[in-house]
């Protein structure tokens, strides 16, 4: 549950960034929005990872 609580902090920081990217233009934010993606995409793959092993050792 950690890495879900990782997950949610990194969402709402990308989304203040690309608040700032889209509405106001700032490409700093856009490369800040651009590595908290990549981070999102990380993340994800470890839950999904984790789900499908707590899965398996349900089984």
């Amino acid at each position: 549950m950690t890495k879900f609580k990782k997950l949610q902090d990194v969402l709402s920081t990308v989304e203040q960034d690309a608040a700032k990217f889209y509405e106001k233009g700032n490409k700093a934010a856009g490369t800040r929005l651009r590595n908290g993606l990549q981070q999102i995409k990380v993340l994800a793959t470890e839950i999904r990872k984790e789900v499908t092993s707590l899965k398996k050792k349900a089984n």
